[in-house]
């Protein structure tokens, strides 16, 4: 990083101005601070320039993910992105997300994720739970080591970027066949708890889709919390659902177990008639 980029100075950003009947990317002239992050140059535009400019923000912590846009073309948190770490020979770009339907300037319409959401099966208590399992008090007991494997996806703040940059539903636009990365992990943490008794892999390889992700990893990267999408959420339950459905020695198993849950015929007392 150059002192010059360090100390802040003039730079140009172009931002999407438009609906979903038409837009183009407009240039603002400002002059910049030490430590500016985009968001903090979004807002002086907005403030000094365009008081109709419409952006979606909220804690400016990089913690609610409100605040999600395409910067020079790839997704990232406005809040969480310094000037100082971009070109500086060449203007700033900033665009809403292409994953969902533009509502005005930087703002989309979301609402989809949440719709997805509603369908997966909450958590769900299996029945039958080990003695010790369940406390007097009803509160359920856990090993740290299951907390460990899934508390890394419990850290997903919601900021869709996985989504935006999924091929499937920005390229593809397959939003009513893939549930997209950000379920995925839901979908993990709960089939990865071991007290949880319900079966997901079926509705997550038809109603989700799972099989229409080819493992590229872009979710992984644009993640702003680290969390590894693919290799510790996505590609388990590829196996899993795979594991159910094809290994014929789970078939095998799993009709062993039907079989003996049928009940027996009575044996016969009469000859019968030829």
């Amino acid at each position: 990083m150059s002192e010059a980029m360090a100390a802040g100075g003039p730079r140009t950003l172009q931002i999407w101005r438009g609906d979903l009947t038409s837009g183009e990317l407009v240039s603002y002239d400002l002059v910049t601070e030490p430590g500016m992050v985009v968001l903090d140059a979004v807002l002086e535009i907005q403030r000094s320039q365009a008081p109709d400019l419409a952006v979606r923000w909220n804690c400016k912590a990089a913690k609610c993910g409100s605040c999600s846009a395409e910067v020079n073309g790839k997704p990232r948190l406005m809040c969480k992105t310094r000037l100082d770490h971009l070109p500086a020979d060449e203007p700033i770009t900033v665009e809403p997300m292409r994953a969902f339907p533009l509502i005005q300037d930087l703002v989309t319409d979301v609402s989809w994720n949440y719709r997805v959401n509603q369908q997966i099966t909450p958590f769900t208590p299996r029945e039958n739970l080990k003695e010790g399992v369940e406390t007097k008090d009803g509160d359920f007991l856990i090993d740290q080591a299951d907390t460990d494997r899934m508390s890394e996806f419990r850290k997903c703040i919601e900021c869709f970027m996985c989504q935006d940059v999924c091929h499937v539903l920005r390229d593809a636009h397959l939003h009513d066949r893939y549930y997209g990365p950000r379920f995925m992990i839901r979908t993990a943490s709960l089939d990865m708890h071991p007290l949880d008794g319900v079966n997901r892999l079926d509705q997550v390889a038809d109603e989700g889709g799972i099989g229409l992700c080819n493992i590229t990893k872009c979710c992984t990267e644009v993640c702003p919390e680290g969390i590894h999408i693919t290799d510790n959420a996505i590609i388990p339950l590829k196996e899993r659902v795979i594991d159910q459905r094809y290994d014929p020695l789970f078939k095998v198993l799993s009709r062993d177990k039907s079989r003996s849950k049928r009940v027996k015929p009575a044996p016969r007392t009469e000859t019968p008639e030829l």
